[in-house]
């Protein structure tokens, strides 16, 4: 049974993100996902750039979940953050990182969950209906909402919460109308309710989350036992020299520092495409 069954953990969000973390986490640990409202988290960064976030992505969901337990008065709360940057393959495309963070004062530990993939993440510059029709089509309009303002991406009279088409069209003639450049810009809603593929993600951190805390540390028995570092090494299978592959594992306890080394024990040997000797 987890040490979190029959416990209350605060959650705050004013974006759903309930609806995809308390079906994966209730049932898993045993415990209520409290959410908690009356707190505006836009005041924290907004992805339409008009309030920055300060700080890392872990320190802006680590303050959203402080703000959750000051306001439910409750030792444990959570908050998710998700970010987007270039795919960490090629670089040309939006990838969507989702952390969420679980803070636990009884124990003063702090565990991160993780889930990552391609990001549903574009923006347009119009100057004329028909663009922003075929951009809203290409973009799954209107499950993922958007956003518009007029003339460029700095334009502070941004449009928000744009759910359908009748809205669509009259935002972007509000907009034209008050283009000096005959140019409107309209791009994806990164809020979490308005972005079906953030909300998946989302939920995958949960169940990324719910593995972390029923690892228990074996020293101490702690939740949030994971991996923290993969050492290089494994032997080529060709020359046997080391490789870049990983041959063994770091385990750390995030509450007693307790560590552990665990060998890789799906494979004994590694491509030698990973083998610099071999590829000289």
């Amino acid at each position: 049974m987890s040490i979190y069954a029959g416990q209350k953990i605060a959650l705050l969000t004013q974006h759903g993100k309930e609806q995809v973390i308390a079906p994966v986490l209730e049932p898993a640990l045993g415990c209520t996902i409290e959410h908690v409202s009356g707190f505006d988290t836009d005041q924290l960064g907004t992805f339409t750039r008009d309030i920055p976030r300060p700080g890392t992505q872990r320190e802006a969901a680590r303050r959203k979940a402080r703000m959750g337990m000051s306001l439910s008065g409750l030792p444990l709360g959570m908050a998710s953050e998700g970010s987007f940057v270039p795919d960490p393959y090629t670089g040309m495309f939006p990838w969507n990182i989702e952390l969420l963070v679980l803070i636990d004062d009884s124990l003063g530990i702090e565990v991160v969950g993780m889930a990552e993939g391609t990001g549903h993440s574009a923006h347009v510059d119009a100057r004329d209906w028909q663009s922003v029709e075929s951009f809203a089509t290409a973009q799954d309009f209107p499950q993922h909402q958007l956003v518009m303002r007029p003339q460029s991406q700095d334009d502070p009279r941004v449009r928000k919460g744009i759910a359908d088409w009748a809205g669509l069209r009259s935002g972007f003639d509000a907009c034209m109308a008050q283009s000096d450049n005959q140019q409107v810009f309209v791009e994806t809603d990164l809020r979490a309710f308005a972005n079906p593929d953030r909300m998946a993600l989302i939920r995958q951190a949960a169940v990324d989350l719910q593995h972390r805390l029923a690892s228990l540390c074996p020293a101490c028995d702690a939740p949030g036992y994971w991996v923290t570092e993969r050492q290089p090494g494994l032997p080529c299978s060709v020359c046997c020299l080391p490789t870049s592959s990983y041959r063994s594992e770091v385990w750390t306890c995030v509450h007693c520092q307790h560590k552990s080394v665990q060998k890789r024990t799906d494979i004994t040997v590694a491509d030698p495409k990973h083998c610099a000797y071999c590829n000289r």
